[in-house]
């Protein structure tokens, strides 16, 4: 029995240093678990804090874009817009060049028969109409002249 005795000793404290270390094994599994969870929380935070900041920054630029957007359409607006009015502009501008070369003309065929009337010749009707150019004088006629109207038809 001695020797059953020395031997359930000696079993007992093998048993003993197996399961202490059994314990050890156990707690340093735990605690590596538990640096792992903790590792792993915080990587799950700054997947998060970027993710957010992502976020921030389409927002921002977003808002930025749309300013701009603004910004444009409005430069639009105001460049159709004198575009327009150059445009209605340009259209006076060519009614009135109409005008007065019809007024000119009207005015050439005056000069023509007073010139006819009078005996002037040919020479001096061209010279009396380079004259009208010359100084332009036909300008100050803007308003329509009835004779020249009358003399057409």
């Amino acid at each position: 029995m001695a020797s059953s005795s020395g031997t359930s000793s000696g079993s007992g404290s093998y048993t003993l240093l197996n399961s202490g270390s059994e314990e050890n094994l156990q707690q340093l599994m735990d605690e590596r678990k538990r640096k792992r969870m903790i590792s792993n929380r915080e990587s799950a935070r700054r997947s998060r804090m970027r993710k957010q900041k992502h976020l921030d920054d389409l927002m921002s630029q977003l808002s930025n874009l749309m300013k701009e957007n603004n910004e444009i359409l409005t430069s639009m607006s105001v460049t159709t817009q004198n575009y327009l009015n150059i445009e209605a502009e340009n259209s006076i501008l060519r009614a009135q060049v109409s005008e007065l070369g019809k007024r000119f003309e009207s005015l050439t065929k005056i000069i023509s028969v007073l010139s006819y009337n009078n005996g002037i010749s040919n020479d001096h009707e061209s010279s009396l109409a380079d004259a009208l150019i010359q100084n332009k004088s036909w300008n100050y006629m803007c308003h329509p002249i009835m004779t020249a109207d009358i003399m057409q038809y």
